[in-house]
């Protein structure tokens, strides 16, 4: 039976909530689940970069996944040797270059149950204080993204300054589109409001343009279809690139060899299957690093084309 896309909002929630401490007993050995704390370091040019676990959950992919024909998915789900819901990560990262700390996106904080929420620990593992940290970019305003943003109502980094694609901002935080909102995915513009409220009040809220350089090296893409603004971000240093993804891939063993399936909260599943094959594309034309969100942490690899399928390489089997 096909969900609405308004309707799944909560099943994903739902999932993340009750993450059973059984499913990756290396990590979590605790009697309830509890997020996982990992780093991985890499440099790109002059940039050093820092992939953070936010925590993992369940994602019941044979029901959120469409593909544009039957006997799709499970398949794929099944030659990779996977359940019908697979540990699904959470994964931001931390640039450090010219003398910046950035972060893109923050994981979920308290919005989406115990097993996620582990960015704060992270980050600390790392060798870093929240304080430090000078900008974050958000790739699109759902709650993994956003939640770590606040805690308890305040900004959990004080000194930063929040970016965000104005068309996301337009979408996310406009009363009329949460009005007309199905029930099950109003509180996704709650979070996403109240993520970003210390920010706003402080004056440390600025939207961006698509195409916008941010800062030097490092510029915004417009990669619509998952949200109505959804970002990626582009790092060049010295000659060597890293793209950061956002939610281009939720389920690699699936999308990367059909880049048609998408998900059932992508605002618009055709714009967002077509952002997908382009920028898999574009990373198997130019050898770029690619940083993904809901990718194996870290998250990190290069893609590579074999007739109309891609091949996803962990930078563990790339070098760095």
């Amino acid at each position: 039976m096909e969900v609405s896309a308004m309707r799944i909002l909560p099943l994903l929630i739902g999932a993340a909530a009750l993450l059973a401490p059984m499913a990756v007993p290396a990590l979590c050995a605790a009697a309830e689940p509890s997020p996982t704390v990992a780093t991985f370091r890499l440099k790109v040019g002059e940039a050093s970069i820092v992939a953070l676990s936010d925590g993992v959950f369940p994602l019941p992919a044979d029901q959120l996944l469409i593909a544009d024909r039957p006997g799709v998915v499970e398949p794929l789900l099944q030659k990779a040797g996977l359940p019908a819901a697979p540990e699904t990560t959470v994964n931001a990262f931390l640039i450090e270059v010219g003398g910046r700390r950035i972060l893109v996106d923050t994981g979920s904080g308290a919005l989406l149950g115990p097993s996620l929420g582990g960015l704060a620990a992270s980050l600390k593992a790392a060798g870093y204080a929240p304080d430090q940290i000078d900008e974050i970019l958000i790739t699109h305003l759902h709650p993994d993204h956003v939640g770590g943003l606040t805690a308890d109502g305040g900004a959990v980094f004080p000194n930063a300054t929040v970016r965000v694609a104005k068309a996301d901002a337009d979408y996310w935080l406009d009363k009329a589109h949460q009005a007309s909102a199905d029930a099950s995915v109003k509180g996704a513009f709650d979070g996403a409001a109240a993520s970003l409220a210390p920010y706003i009040a402080a004056g440390r809220f600025k939207p961006f343009e698509p195409g916008q350089a941010l800062s030097p090296g490092l510029t915004a893409l417009s990669t619509p279809g998952h949200t109505p603004g959804h970002a990626s971000y582009r790092l060049v240093s010295k000659g060597q690139t890293i793209v950061f993804w956002g939610d281009i891939v939720h389920v690699a063993a699936v999308q990367f060899p059909d880049p048609a399936v998408t998900i059932h909260f992508d605002t618009d599943p055709t714009q967002a299957a077509a952002t997908r094959k382009a920028l898999y594309e574009q990373a198997g034309g130019n050898h770029a690093l690619v940083a993904a969100s809901h990718i194996a942490f870290p998250g990190v690899g290069r893609v590579s084309q074999v007739g109309k399928t891609f091949i996803w390489s962990p930078v563990s089997n790339v070098g760095r």
